[in-house]
């Protein structure tokens, strides 16, 4: 499943960074949506951390890799998703329960399924990670 938006490219260049042992990855252009999604994995765990570097174009960040994503991807078409419902997408893209996380586009911001789920608010699941 391909496709060109840069949140795909970052995902599946993280993804890629981290099953060949990479210890940084360059995620290029940078936008506010990728930062989001980077304070999620960082939060979560899934990276060490991440920088963002104004190159005089459009930015990148450099993302500090610990080996703990398994996968992560983008999901495609994004579907929205009320604050009950998240069971049914984990089962989806996550391996078992409470295992991994998705990360949802809401009106307060990128989150995690989780954080949505306690705020009991929903929104777009837009990837997953585990």
């Amino acid at each position: 499943m391909t496709s060109d938006t840069p949140l795909s490219n970052a995902l599946s260049g993280l993804d890629n960074a981290e099953s060949v042992g990479h210890l940084t990855y360059t995620v290029s252009p940078a936008s506010n949506e990728i930062g989001s999604v980077l304070e999620v994995l960082y939060d979560r765990g899934y990276i060490a951390g991440f920088e963002y570097i104004d190159d005089g174009k459009s930015g990148q960040f450099e993302v500090e890799l610990k080996g703990a994503i398994n996968e992560c991807g983008p999901v495609k078409p994004r579907y929205s998703v009320g604050s009950d419902e998240f069971e049914k997408w984990e089962k989806r893209y996550l391996p078992a329960r409470d295992y991994g996380a998705l990360i949802i586009t809401t009106s307060h911001g990128i989150m995690s399924h989780y954080e949505a789920r306690e705020q009991g608010i929903g929104g777009q699941v837009i990837a997953y990670v585990y």
